[in-house]
């Protein structure tokens, strides 16, 4: 039976179609801080206004364990430039890592201070740190006035090759990665990379994970250069370190502004090559495993899945799980194992299809590998031979 809509009066709906751009750039720079680098100052007095703004600062702590004297040079930074900038109280100290995302009461303190400080949507949000700290802060400054401009730093390879470049904000909630969260440009990211000059191997390694991702799934020159380069980056050669994180931050911003969706409107998100596994290991560990050390299992997880199914040479599959190995990385977990046959276990590695599903459009869509820098997207993965995918890198970390 056909049923007429009514309308009242006969009345057409009315069609609103609303375009917005964003501009922001990516700064490349070392010693952000001292008097004699204006770049921050500039940013800040670009907008032409005459009255000097308010910047509300917060800071990594695990940063400042290794930059003890970073509050004395913001301090001496907002006297040299008092007449573009002045810091609304004392910087919020917040503990870096995913403990920052898995706790709301750093958005409440930010949130607080923003409020008792009367800070406007002219005014500014400071975050100085890691990947998670970035994106707990740009959740709270995009969530106060609607908006609040957020300048970012990133003080890690992977906040300036990926997270601190792109567009999205978030904490985790409910045991699920990013499940609180906004899509909002920063007003601007200042990557120093001098920063990285403190960072442990961990930290250092972590983010190169990131860069081979966006690598393999657009880029085969850059893979290649990853490759060859693989052991220098093992031994922190900072010069080749560099020509990654610029490479890499430029793929992301090329996707970003040229890849059709760049708030994820749709259930495509090519960028998370290796995440929909990589998420659910940090869950499983607890946060044990650093993002990019996750991501690196979950790239080698979906390529090895990707040469079972045909698409992948041998070949190709071995150049990259052997990549991944000659950077430093672990390419099986335990957690992989757990609950393995038990697809309804809260601890079942698959559990995280589901979530990365429901964290898109509720279609599931993940990317693979059909050639070294050719992604694939497909929406139904057999099970049963992702199960002989994870006993492969078993076997493979076994004999590495």
């Amino acid at each position: 039976m056909a049923i007429q809509q009514k309308t009242a009066l006969n009345l057409q709906p009315i069609n609103q179609c609303v375009r917005v751009t964003f501009n922001y750039d990516v700064h490349f720079t070392r010693g952000l801080f001292q008097l004699d680098n204006p770049l921050l100052a500039q940013i800040i007095a670009a907008d032409g206004e005459t009255t000097p703004k308010q910047v509300l600062v917060v800071v990594d702590g695990g940063f400042l364990q290794y930059q003890d004297g970073l509050l004395k040079k913001l301090s001496a930074y907002t006297q040299r430039y008092e007449d573009v900038l002045t810091f609304s109280g004392e910087p919020i100290v917040v503990p870096g890592g995913e403990a920052v995302k898995n706790d709301s009461r750093f958005i409440e303190q930010i949130h607080q201070q923003i409020n008792i400080a009367g800070l406007c949507r002219h005014s500014y949000v400071l975050a100085i740190g890691g990947g998670a700290v970035l994106d707990m802060a740009g959740y709270a400054a995009t969530t106060a006035h609607r908006g609040i401009r957020l300048l970012r730093v990133p003080t890690t390879v992977l906040g300036q090759n990926d997270s601190g470049v792109g567009v999205k904000n978030g904490i985790n909630a409910f045991g699920k990665k990013n499940f609180l969260g906004t899509f909002m440009p920063p007003y601007a990211v200042l990557n120093d990379f001098d920063f990285l000059t403190s960072l442990d191997d961990r930290d250092w390694r972590s983010g190169i994970a990131e860069a081979v991702k966006v690598a393999l799934i657009k880029d085969a020159d850059f893979f290649d250069f990853i490759m060859t380069n693989a052991d220098k980056l093992a031994n922190r050669d900072m010069g080749i370190m560099e020509r990654l994180i610029y490479r890499c931050s430029q793929l992301h911003l090329e996707h970003i502004a040229r890849g059709g969706d760049p708030f994820e409107m749709g259930s495509s998100r090519p960028l998370d090559f290796g995440h929909w596994a990589a998420h659910k290991l940090e869950h499983l560990t607890n946060y044990s495993l650093r993002h990019g050390e996750a991501v690196a299992i979950g790239i080698a997880l979906d390529t090895t899945y990707s040469y079972l199914t045909g698409q992948l040479l041998q070949s190709e599959w071995q150049r990259v799980l052997s990549t991944l190995n000659k950077l430093g990385f672990s390419l099986y977990v335990s957690a992989l194992t757990e609950q393995l046959d038990q697809l309804d276990h809260p601890h079942c590695i698959f559990r995280g299809l589901t979530e990365f599903r429901e964290h898109l459009g509720g279609k599931l869509t993940i990317t693979l590998l059909q050639g070294i820098g050719e992604g694939i997207e497909v929406n139904q993965v057999d099970l049963s031979l992702y199960k002989d995918a994870i006993l492969m890198l078993q076997d493979w970390q076994l004999l590495h």
